[in-house]
């Protein structure tokens, strides 16, 4: 068997190789077949400091089976060779760390063409979809309506970045179209009834999983809605200048202007939501950044004691006592611990790399106030350095790379953000002339950066990997798990990385940055975007309230502000007590006569009681007669006032009843101004 396989007569399948495991046949296969690729293959792994002698034989044994499987050299592998034993090594077993070291050693080597991949990691993901694709994941049953959809998003397409064009797919193809489908099975046709219009726009109202069974509210309605009418009018629009191409589309749209009416309203609360949850965060952010520091310092600490102290050290790691297990000699000498209490098995050098990272990442999140993704694509490049006209001064900057609304912007590196960076970069070149060249995926545009020397990446294994937004999300999260901030329901407080971008603009702002300028440095293009961040704060409104009495006062005349004599207050304090009348209360301001001459019936500013309801009857009654009499006994002069005086009674009457119809109110009793008013000395 070892003659034959090494002399290429037989060529076994990976299972074969994985399955029996022949180290015999294995050292000398790499003797016979490539001794002088394996050399130089071992001569690279001794030479690096991060790759473990596990790492070392696990790669090396995969390479040994790559060409006792395809034959010829080391350096007649090709990536389809690595990608094919990768597949089934990812299916077969549940290592993850050195997985692709095979394929990284080959790649350093010079093997690979210089166009390959930087990871093997780059064929699990697939890329971006062209249109046709992504509207046939959907399955519609229409053909006509598919091509429409595919004509309609290939005309949108130059305009949208791939994530809102793949949102925009999914809305008018699964949200709107194929609900319609599965509803109404065989429908053709954009005239949707007033009947099918209505039942859609209630059934989005709600999420809904596969089996047709509701999860929960949706939010945010317009999200679906505003797409849908768009389209519709797009399609009006467009029939104008290519009636042959979109003629035969024209309809109606189904999402009326008043489906939209609460449009401005519903932003307007979730600004509201927004600019509360500002001002729960910003007061509590330096203790947050205290406990990011302190969290950082004390694992510091404790990897040092572990690596002094060696095995059998006891240490403290966000409160868990941990008894040291021992020192890897190989690969960066990473140190274990164990818990006392729960016997988890903790990687000392991971945990204070994670605390290193969160604190890099909130320090920096909060001095410049950028986008996730432009945090997680600084680069060393990233510095520039600008000299300043008028004096010469050479000032730091940092560029940041164009993402949400294509603009590069630079921002000025203060001393303490430029501390940050500083250790960072220490950190992540390791004593090297450069940063190592990473490949970072993009989530919203699902593509793969050319090697970068990225700030945020931490190496693990024997490779060095960009920290992807997931974990730098659990970074920041597990600093907010151990600091015990909770928010006014005493529910553990939460951050999102954008939490921070709307603090930088409301603690910018109040602080008295011009909000063109923070326009400017948070790279907006509208500045209604810009005063959207800032959180309204009530104290804003207090003291500008208090600014506009103080100026109010100062052009008034200064008598009025003078100290009451003992009768002013009295004729004060008498005013409201004399505003009590038989049928209810006078409603007339201090310091006004009585313009009816204390004919209170016929007054407007008479608050008639409740209670004095049948008072108020017998006056009508008493009225009528006088009335009668007036008329019988001709004192017509008398009659008009007596007129006026029964359509007051009446009224009031009408007031007490309508009241009572409106609401039932309870009588807490009024204490007298004497009893609850006071006068000070002064």
């Amino acid at each position: 068997m070892l003659v034959m396989v090494c002399g290429g007569v037989l060529r076994p399948d990976y299972h074969w190789l994985r399955r029996q495991q022949p180290r015999a046949l294995f050292r000398l296969a790499r003797i016979h077949l490539d001794a002088e690729g394996f050399e130089e293959v071992d001569e690279h792994c001794s030479s690096s400091s991060h790759i473990s002698e596990a790492s070392w034989r696990y790669a090396t044994t995969r390479l040994t089976w790559i060409i006792i499987r395809k034959g010829g050299r080391l350096r007649d592998i090709t990536v389809g060779d690595c990608l094919e034993l990768y597949e089934l090594l990812r299916r077969s077993e549940a290592r993850t760390a050195g997985r692709t070291l095979f394929y990284e050693i080959l790649r350093d080597l010079g093997v690979f063409p210089e166009g390959a991949p930087h990871t093997l990691f780059y064929f699990r993901t697939r890329g971006q979809l062209t249109v046709p694709e992504l509207v046939d994941q959907y399955e519609i049953a229409c053909r006509p309506i598919r091509d429409l959809f595919v004509d309609y998003l290939s005309e949108r397409q130059a305009a949208l970045d791939y994530a809102s064009l793949k949102s925009l797919a999914r809305t008018l193809c699964s949200s709107f179209w194929k609900d319609i489908e599965a509803h109404h099975p065989g429908i053709d046709s954009l005239a949707l009834s007033a009947e099918h219009a209505t039942a859609w726009k209630q059934r989005i109202q709600r999420i809904w999983d596969k089996d047709g069974r509701p999860i929960r509210d949706r939010v945010a309605t317009d999200e679906v809605l505003l797409p849908v009418r768009a389209f519709y009018l797009d399609l009006a629009q467009w029939a104008a200048e290519d009636p042959a191409r979109w003629a035969l589309w024209v309809t109606p749209s189904p999402v009326r202007e008043s489906d939209l009416a609460g449009y401005g309203k519903r932003r307007k609360a979730r600004k509201a939501r927004m600019d509360q949850r500002t001002r729960e965060r910003l007061p509590v952010l330096p203790s947050l950044v205290s406990a990011a520091e302190r969290r950082r310092k004390e694992a510091q600490e404790q990897l040092r004691l572990a690596r002094e102290g060696g095995e059998g050290t006891l240490v403290s790691i966000d409160g868990e006592i941990l008894r040291v297990l021992g020192v890897k000699k190989k690969s960066s000498g990473h140190v274990f611990a164990v818990s006392e209490i729960s016997g988890r098995r903790r990687d000392l050098t991971i945990a204070e790399e994670r605390a290193f990272f969160a604190w890099a990442a909130i320090e920096v999140l909060r001095h410049t106030g950028i986008r996730f993704e432009e945090l997680t694509e600084l680069t060393h490049h990233s510095f520039v350095s600008y000299r300043l006209p008028a004096t010469g001064e050479v000032v730091p900057l940092l560029q940041v790379a164009p993402s949400k609304t294509d603009m590069e912007r630079l921002l000025l590196v203060s001393p303490e953000l430029g501390e940050v960076l500083a250790e960072l970069i220490f950190r992540v070149r390791e004593g090297r002339e450069a940063l190592p060249l990473v490949s970072a995926f993009d989530i919203h545009e699902e593509t793969w950066s050319s090697p970068m020397p990225i700030l945020f990446q931490w190496r693990r294994g024997s490779q060095s990997k960009a920290i992807s937004r997931s974990a730098l999300r659990e970074l920041v999260n597990d600093v907010l798990r151990v600091s015990g901030l909770t928010d006014a329901q005493g529910r553990p407080l939460t951050f999102t990385p954008h939490d921070f971008r709307r603090l930088f603009v409301t603690d910018a702002i109040l602080n008295g940055l011009p909000p063109h300028i923070a326009q400017v440095v948070c790279g907006h293009q509208d500045i209604g975007t810009t005063m959207g961040y800032k959180a309204i704060y009530p104290e804003e409104a207090i003291e500008a309230h208090r600014a506009f009495i103080a100026r109010r006062r100062a052009t008034r005349p200064g008598d009025e502000y003078r100290t009451l004599t003992d009768g002013e207050w009295e004729e004060f304090l008498g005013h409201f007590e004399r505003r009590k009348v038989s049928v209810g209360n006078c409603a007339r301001a201090f310091g006004t006569p009585c313009i009816h001459e204390h004919a209170c019936v016929r007054c407007p500013m008479l608050q008639p009681d409740i209670k004095q309801r049948a008072r108020l009857v017998e006056i009508r009654h008493n009225l009528l007669a006088r009335i009668e009499e007036a008329e019988r006994e001709g004192w017509l002069g008398e009659v008009e006032g007596l007129h006026v005086s029964l359509s007051g009674a009446t009224e009031k009457i009408e007031q007490l009843d309508a009241s009572a119809v409106r609401q039932s109110s309870i009588d807490l009793g009024m204490p007298g101004f004497r009893e609850v008013t006071g006068r000070g000395s002064s």
